[in-house]
């Protein structure tokens, strides 16, 4: 069994480095942490590069000997718990994580989902994880994210997923608009969220739809929102005006689940 005792260690340098995008995108991988996230990892035959074990945790019942017999199959390394600290960005850690690779290729988007659902700069990670893990909930297979949304492969947006980051495709593009005219062009209909309408998401068919959320601060952008075939909102009966956008996107997302198990 190897292991690290010292924070010089190249590997370990390695993997603190991985908490910085640049080095993230450089490097083609990411780091997962935690049971849930490396069974998920496991189960979806996810590219598991190396995987880290603080050693106190093998003392614990926390890892299941099921667990422990999968992850022998793997290039495993163990650290003092001291090093462990430096490397987790959570506040109560298990004592695992792992290295993932990512897929070289940029996935293309498929039309054969009744719904596709589109990010315009959406900037906190934690509702990038909601939603990714909302998408996988409902059934759908991918998300179109404009370059200026928050990244993907941000530690927070991995564990707030859930796993769903194995599943749904995350496909970032140059230009969101360029590319939502592309989506139009094979006869989805583009809707956005508004004020400025009284279309209830209660009153749409989700058959062939584009749904762009938008930033947190700013909304959708101008030129998005002059492309739109329909504005929709969301009924409040309260004061309040909008919801978080993860919010809002599992609202609309499970009208459309709605609709679908009606049929």
């Amino acid at each position: 069994m190897q292991l690290i005792t010292s924070k010089d260690n190249a590997i370990i340098k390695h993997i603190r480095k991985l908490q910085d995008k640049k080095y993230r995108d450089q490097n083609n991988c990411y780091i997962i942490e935690g049971i849930k996230l490396l069974e998920e990892a496991i189960n979806e035959e996810a590219q598991i590069e190396k995987i880290i074990i603080c050693e106190e945790s093998t003392k614990t019942a926390d890892i299941s000997k099921n667990l422990m017999y999968e992850i022998a199959k793997y290039d495993c390394i163990y650290v003092t718990q001291k090093i462990f600290k430096l490397l987790t960005q959570v506040m109560n850690p298990q004592g695992i994580m792992a290295i993932i690779k990512r897929n070289k290729e940029r996935p293309s988007i498929k039309y054969d989902e009744d719904v596709i659902v589109a990010l315009d700069d959406l900037q906190d990670p934690g509702n990038l994880g909601t939603i990714l893990r909302t998408i996988d909930s409902v059934g759908l297979k991918q998300l179109i994210v404009s370059k200026g949304t928050a990244d993907v492969y941000n530690p927070k947006v991995v564990r707030s997923s859930m796993g769903a980051i194995f599943r749904v495709q995350v496909i970032e593009v140059e230009n969101l608009k360029e590319t939502i005219e592309t989506i139009k062009k094979a006869n989805y209909e583009l809707l956005i969220t508004s004020l400025q309408t009284e279309n209830s998401i209660y009153d749409i068919h989700y058959d062939k739809k584009l749904i762009v959320i938008g930033n947190e601060a700013n909304g959708v952008s101008n030129e998005i929102q002059k492309m739109a075939d329909k504005k929709i909102k969301i009924p409040m009966l309260g004061k309040t005006e909008s919801l978080n956008a993860s919010v809002a996107t599992g609202i609309i997302l499970y009208e459309y689940v709605r609709q679908k198990l009606k049929k």
